[in-house]
């Protein structure tokens, strides 16, 4: 019985201490801060981006991604880190143009920001952290994870670098 009613107080706890992803900021590319409250009832997708990295093409399927869905409350937020072998070295203005020039970027990218260690942005201690999303511990591995996140603002998938924006289980996830 102790350990049932141990098991019920921890649940309860970790619900109690998660945020809310609406409650979470950032600031924009062109520095203009962001208040996620304005996402209620979209579909969000994050994603780690570096402007010199193998993955760097999946640009093209996330732009794709985001015109076939941002009429159906779909968001794309690009967050611009350097964490990975020193892959996103530029200032925020050289990013924003890189993504413009090369890949039509017109979904929302973020100011770069670090998404490991211990400056991590407050959205990715959000997005790894269960005891702050209540849906599961992560680590970021390299650029290009995506998160995705419902339209209640619960976190729902994590995905790998490796798995294109366009993979039919994401898709699934927006479609519902």
């Amino acid at each position: 019985m102790k350990i049932l009613m141990t098991i019920i107080i921890v649940s309860a706890l970790n619900v109690l201490s998660a945020q809310s992803f609406y409650e979470l900021e950032a600031t924009t590319i062109d520095g203009k801060q962001f208040k996620f409250d304005q996402l209620k009832g979209k579909n969000v997708m994050i994603v780690n981006t570096a402007s010199k990295c193998g993955y760097t093409p999946q640009f093209e399927d996330l732009e794709k991604l985001f015109n076939e869905y941002k009429d159906k409350d779909f968001v794309i937020l690009g967050f611009p880190s350097n964490d990975f072998l020193k892959q996103d070295p530029g200032t925020n203005e050289e990013i924003k143009d890189f993504c413009t020039k090369n890949y039509g970027v017109t979904f929302q990218m973020m100011s770069k920001i670090k998404v490991k260690g211990k400056e991590m942005h407050p959205v990715y201690q959000w997005l790894t952290q269960k005891e702050k999303n209540s849906f599961a511990d992560s680590k970021i591995k390299w650029n290009f994870q995506k998160y995705i996140i419902d339209s209640n603002g619960k976190l729902v998938a994590m995905f790998k670098t490796k798995i294109s924006p366009y993979d039919s289980e994401i898709v699934r996830l927006l479609k519902q």
